[in-house]
C-alpha cells in the first residue's frame, strides 16, 4: 500500500500540543470550533489523530514561501 503522506504534493502535517494550541487560538481570538474541519480518516493527517485534535498544516506558498493553517479533525 501506498503512504500518500510521504508523496511530495502533500503538505506537512501535524497535531498540536495543547499548550500551542491555545497560543494560537489565542492570537486570533477564536475557539476550536470556529477552525476549518478536516475529516479523521482524511489519509494525509498523520496517525493517531483523534476527534477534537488540531492538525497544523505546513504548505509551500508562491507569495509567503510557507503557509500555515489550522485544521479540527472531525468525525
Amino acid at each position: 500500500m501506498v503512504d500518500v503522506t510521504d508523496h511530495e504534493l502533500v503538505p506537512e502535517h501535524e497535531i498540536l500540543d495543547e499548550e500551542v494550541l491555545e497560543e494560537v487560538l489565542g492570537e486570533y481570538d477564536i475557539d476550536r470550533t470556529d477552525l476549518p474541519k478536516i475529516k479523521r480518516l482524511d489519509p494525509a493527517i498523520p496517525d493517531g489523530a483523534e476527534v477534537g485534535d488540531v492538525v497544523k498544516v505546513t504548505r509551500d506558498s508562491r507569495t509567503t514561501d510557507r503557509a500555515v493553517v489550522y485544521r479540527l479533525v472531525v468525525e
